[in-house]
């Protein structure tokens, strides 16, 4: 059996928490690929908003297996809060959730460090979640960072100590002084890694290939939009992992073959968290209401979401760059109310009208160039099928899917998992 594949196409916040635990009653594992727990994946039903950061969004179905995998990063403390919360459902997570002896762990120090360096920065500061994540694949990718397979060694505190002492010099290093207690983030530190260990770690990659033999279904879960890819996004302000499709098989180990249908979630608008170029964004009314209708505030920092019209050049990219399959297009009710609804189709780029994503999206090298479109006012919200939309919603649809030839399956019209029409 093949691997299906989803992940966000924009800035991230595009709503694939909510789509994975939709798809998740036709798949036996849900696993997850990069990133770490700046991940804010929202997930809503039975009345009750649920936010998960690092475990996969299918641990609330009782069938599906959730594995977090060697490409994601994991800090013990986040992780232990997520398992806690999961206590008030009576969830066994126990039999439910699986971790890669691969995955890299978030220390302390690595924290201490994201601040500092950020701090640093002054006012080019790229807009961190100051979640460690930076610090961590830094340490992975310059092979001194300590990973979950570790904790099964009996040297496991000697190689702690030795990294968090680096650490603490790279931190004098910075003339940004934040104000920490080491002392007390570790002892919070160790008792979550107690927690961790209670946990079933798993040589994932083997593991994977046998379900594959064995015929079980299995859906990569990604965090992040491919637009903060550090290789395809906006570099230097992205994040520090392969948010697209190639980062499932370097973050899981499954063959690029193996990847059959890939799903890119992406919001009838534009949003953006923290700092970065956004040529569609938008500082009048229409960008306000975007913001307050859709209550663009991010699940992790709370920071508030900046808001634009649709980017179809940088759609279109990340469909490229991932090899699409199927779109699904999230919070078509937020537009509801709007007279007139603007497509960017192209940019002007240097004095030059063009289709393409170009290296440089700042402001002074990019101006969008729009495609104007009928709004509609109904209220998608209690909408359950497709022959309920709107002709002037279908347009919008319509055009979309000719642009990005791209057929879109999912419209969601609300944050509730029951509010998701199937095309």
């Amino acid at each position: 059996m093949g691997v299906n594949l989803l992940l966000g196409l924009q800035w991230g916040d595009e709503g694939k928490g909510k789509i994975v635990d939709v798809l998740t009653k036709d798949y036996d594992i849900i696993a997850r690929f990069q990133g770490g727990p700046n991940a804010g994946h929202t997930l809503e039903f039975d009345g009750i908003k649920h936010v998960l950061h690092t475990i996969p969004s299918g641990i609330f179905h009782d069938k599906a297996l959730n594995l977090v995998g060697n490409g994601v990063v994991i800090d013990p403390v986040i992780f232990k809060k997520e398992l806690d919360n999961l206590e008030k459902f009576n969830l066994d997570y126990h039999s439910k959730l699986l971790i890669s002896r691969k995955a890299h762990l978030i220390l302390p120090t690595h924290r201490i460090l994201d601040a500092v360096s950020e701090a640093a920065k002054g006012k080019a500061k790229i807009g961190s979640t100051l979640k460690g994540i930076g610090p961590t694949y830094m340490d992975k990718t310059g092979r001194n960072g300590i990973r979950v397979g570790d904790l099964e060694l009996s040297d496991w505190k000697e190689r702690y100590r030795a990294l968090a002492n680096k650490h603490e010099a790279m931190i004098d290093f910075y003339d940004a002084k934040i104000e920490y207690d080491l002392e007390e983030l570790e002892k919070e530190f160790f008792i979550a890694i107690d927690t961790l260990k209670s946990l079933t770690f798993i040589d994932s990659e083997a593991y994977l290939h046998e379900a594959q033999r064995s015929g079980k279904t299995i859906l990569a879960e990604g965090a992040q939009g491919s637009l903060l890819d550090i290789d395809f996004g906006t570099y230097p302000f992205v994040t520090s992992s392969n948010t697209t499709a190639a980062g499932a098989c370097t973050g899981l180990g499954i063959a690029p073959n193996q990847i059959k249908e890939v799903f890119g979630i992406f919001k009838a608008y534009t949003t953006r968290v923290g700092s970065g170029p956004f040529p569609t964004e938008l500082f009048d009314e229409d960008g306000e209401t975007m913001g307050r209708v859709g209550n663009e505030f991010g699940a992790t920092t709370g920071r508030s979401r900046r808001c634009g019209w649709l980017d179809l050049v940088a759609l279109k990219y990340a469909v490229h760059v991932n090899g699409v399959t199927q779109l699904m297009m999230m919070k078509g009710d937020v537009l509801s109310g709007f007279n007139t609804l603007k497509i960017c189709t192209a940019y002007k780029y240097q004095g030059k009208e063009i289709t393409h994503f170009p290296y440089s999206i700042e402001p002074e090298n990019v101006e969008p160039v729009y495609t104007e479109m009928k709004g509609w006012k109904e209220d998608l919200t209690k909408m359950s099928d497709e022959s309920e939309f709107p002709d002037t919603l279908n347009a919008y649809i319509k055009f979309l899917e000719k642009e990005l030839e791209t057929p879109i399956t999912i419209v969601s019209v609300g944050p509730d998992r029951k509010q998701t029409i199937h095309r």
